[in-house]
């Protein structure tokens, strides 16, 4: 198939389209560059365009006859939203409506949307199903919670079949090393702890008197080649159903402690820990509930042991 990848010279969306190109698809690359790379487009064409832009996105599908789209196109950093909300309404919520448009126009009928773990806001359960309550903690999780209620709202009226992927921590690099995880400035904690460990710079440990057992964030880490796979299998489940929301999620949980820990083990350095406050926005524990998605993706998730260790080796 010819699919659409709006934000698909970033992070997610790179590694995404490497696949999608090993799967014997076309991935087509919509991207701003706001939060994306240019040399990270190389498996596939390239639109150069805004996703509020339904013109550019318009020509896009209908001159690449474009047979579905997989949207990754956001703005996602947590502390930001909560000082710039409206950039992340505008951008986010008024980005899908906009590609929603242009898809109806094209006659586009398939979406694969990225959504978060963060429509949840903080979690009432040990684990969280896809009924867990939506109450966001952050403008960020609030854009992506609107954005669904959007599609849910849109989709079946104008025929559109949709998945919405709500996933959770994010972490790894492709294994042969043509994307990796890069952030301008970088706000994830795995490479800011990696790069810790290596340089003796100092790792800021944001909140160490959270509700959990050694009061640090505990996030379920999924590895972004498995969260590719999940996109593109997604795709074909919505190719026989109207729509389809799901976690995705190792189901299991690791605190940021556990994390440091796990690093040091893997480069058998220690890491210089500076704790600071919680940030704004942090809920403090997110782990998937993962029995729903094991229904339709079948797949053996790489551990956060194992991503750490695949990346130290790369590292040295």
């Amino acid at each position: 198939m010819n699919i659409l990848v709006t934000g698909g010279a970033g992070y997610i969306g790179s590694h995404t389209s490497k696949l999608l190109k090993k799967s014997g698809h076309t991935p087509i690359v919509f991207d701003n560059l706001s939060n994306g790379w240019a040399e990270w487009v190389k498996f596939g064409p390239f639109v150069f365009g805004d996703i509020r832009d339904e013109e550019a996105l318009y020509r896009a599908l209908a001159g690449f006859k474009v047979d579905a789209v997989i949207h990754f196109a956001a703005k996602a950093y947590v502390e930001e939203s909560t000082r710039l909300p409206e950039e992340y309404f505008h951008n986010n919520v008024g980005g899908t409506i906009a590609l929603l448009k242009a898809m109806k126009r094209a006659g586009t009928k398939r979406l694969v949307f990225s959504s978060s773990c963060a429509t949840y806001g903080n979690a009432v359960t040990p684990t969280i199903r896809e009924d867990h309550p939506h109450e966001p903690t952050n403008p960020y999780g609030l854009s992506k919670w609107q954005c669904e209620q959007v599609l849910s709202n849109v989709a079946p009226v104008v025929g559109i079949r949709y998945a919405a992927l709500r996933y959770f921590n994010v972490v790894g690099n492709d294994p042969e090393g043509e994307v990796y995880e890069r952030h301008e400035p970088e706000t994830h904690v795995l490479p800011n702890l990696m790069k810790a460990a290596q340089t003796g710079a100092p790792f800021y440990l944001f909140g160490t008197n959270h509700p959990t057992p050694d009061g640090t964030a505990v996030r379920d880490y999924v590895y972004v080649m498995d969260l590719a796979a999940a996109h593109i299998r997604a795709l074909d489940v919505i190719a026989s159903q109207d729509r389809l929301i799901s976690n995705v999620g190792r189901g299991a949980g690791v605190s940021v402690r556990e994390l440091v820990q796990t690093v040091q083990d893997a480069l058998h350095r220690q890491v210089n820990v500076v704790e600071k406050p919680i940030r704004a926005g942090d809920p403090p524990e997110l782990v998937a509930d993962d029995a729903f998605l094991r229904t339709w993706f079948r797949h053996d998730f790489k551990s956060i042991r194992d991503v750490v260790g695949d990346m130290a080796g790369m590292a040295s």
